[in-house]
């Protein structure tokens, strides 16, 4: 069976706080590191999605409700479900690495 888990794919979050939250795989390690010896993928998706807005809404309260929210994070591949999609988009991975994750301070700027 070929790797399916790769960067671009879009997954969905079945567990921790982001679950049911759809997001995109930047980074997949298959054979884990000593740190975390199982098989992971770091990625970002979206906490917080825009919500419905009438045209009788003022302008204050569309630009509140149309606020995205994003989330990084390394999630474990026995967490994530996989979806038919993909995104052929690039991924800066540079922007994201393992200090982001050690200083919640640059995690906040990411985002």
């Amino acid at each position: 069976m070929g790797k399916f888990m790769k960067p671009g794919k879009v997954v969905l979050a079945l567990a921790g706080r982001y679950s049911g939250h759809k997001a995109i795989i930047m980074k997949n390690i298959d054979d884990g590191t000593s740190d975390r010896p199982y098989s992971y993928s770091l990625v970002a998706g979206i906490d917080r999605y825009p919500r419905k807005v009438t045209a009788a809404m003022g302008k204050k309260k569309i630009a509140k409700r149309s606020k995205i929210k994003s989330f990084v994070k390394v999630y474990n591949y026995n967490h994530l479900m996989p979806t038919r999609y993909s995104v052929d988009i690039p991924l800066d991975k540079t922007v994201v690495n393992k200090d982001v994750f050690r200083d919640p301070a640059l995690k906040c700027k990411d985002n």
